[in-house]
């Protein structure tokens, strides 16, 4: 019975007529033996820039990010950092020795790194004296003894209206200290509120504004209501992703109140009973010192400040009769 194998290059099923043919045809085998060459060449292409630079101490940032295996911005990272030593030969050119990359790796080890695993270390230092001369500092440093209680993931959750990807975020980025226990992750008390919490009591806020609502209530550009918010300290909470802003802070801030008040009026409202334009408008109060409070991006006058001053100028002839 013929025997059959598979060939190496195509796959295609050939009868054999030896045990040591691997492919179905010269064909197949002329291709094979230039696919080898070639991926020959091109690992010889891509570990010979390598070789090379095994020998060379003085490396660009383009050949140092070659050697160290990553990008050339990762190599300026490392340098604005002060991870990396460097030399700044002329505005376009600048250096880096190999010693240093290897002195880099030499001094900072491989560690394994438990995020939140463990409270920060707490160093202090100690300056002694012995008669005028003043001893080197001495730094002893200790993990902190405080016993910490622990919120769970659910009671976090419960409590600060926050979804689980966002506490992990927390936690991780601000380094709030954590275990976990019987596949359960429980946070230091202390940190969550302190990362969370705020010092304003916000269960006596009782309405609550979207950033959509806020935008369309007091005229503001939905992208800015975070800036304003934030510039101005107006209170926030964020439940399940959604941040929610005080309106009674924003009616405080904005004087809603003043655009129904009939002791103030409006620039438009000026222009319409005097004829006068925004430019005369805005010298005249700056000049008699008119009484003006900006709400949103009105600007209300008072009405009694304003019907003084244009007695006055028609009085002298300023203003027509007719207005």
């Amino acid at each position: 019975m013929p025997k059959t194998r598979k060939c190496a290059y195509c796959g295609k099923v050939f009868t054999t007529n030896s045990g040591m043919q691997k492919y179905c045809s010269e064909e197949c085998a002329e291709k094979a033996k230039e696919s080898k060459k070639k991926r020959q060449r091109d690992f010889l292409r891509s570990v010979g820039p390598v070789m090379e630079l095994q020998q060379q101490e003085y490396l660009t940032f383009s050949k140092a990010a070659i050697l160290l295996g990553c990008t050339r911005q990762y190599v300026y990272k490392l340098v604005e950092q002060g991870k990396l030593p460097a030399s700044r030969l002329s505005s376009r050119m600048a250096l880096v020795r190999r010693s240093d990359i290897e002195k880099m790796f030499a001094a900072n080890p491989y560690n394994r790194v438990l995020p939140c695993s463990k409270p920060k270390k707490t160093i202090s230092k100690k300056k002694t004296f012995v008669g005028d001369k003043k001893q080197k500092d001495q730094s002893t440093s200790s993990y902190s003894d405080e016993v910490l209680e622990y919120y769970s993931g659910e009671e976090v959750k419960q409590i600060y209206k926050v979804k689980h990807s966002w506490l992990y975020a927390s936690a991780k980025r601000h380094q709030i200290p954590m275990c976990r226990i019987a596949g359960r992750n429980y946070y230091s008390k202390k940190h969550i509120d302190a990362v969370f919490g705020t010092t304003i009591d916000l269960d006596a806020i009782v309405e609550w504004l979207s950033p959509q609502e806020v935008a369309n209530r007091y005229g503001i550009n939905l992208t800015a209501v975070r800036s304003y918010a934030h510039r101005h300290k107006i209170p926030s909470k964020r439940e399940y992703g959604h941040t929610y802003y005080s309106q009674s802070h924003f009616d405080e801030l904005r004087r809603t109140d003043l655009l129904s008040d009939e002791n103030y009026c409006t620039v438009e409202q000026v222009q319409q009973l005097y004829g006068l334009t925004k430019a005369n408008i805005c010298h005249i109060v700056k000049v008699k010192h008119i009484e003006k409070t900006k709400v949103g991006r009105l600007n209300l006058l008072l009405r009694s400040d304003v019907e003084r001053v244009m007695e006055e100028r028609k009085s002298v002839g300023m203003i027509p009769s007719g207005f």
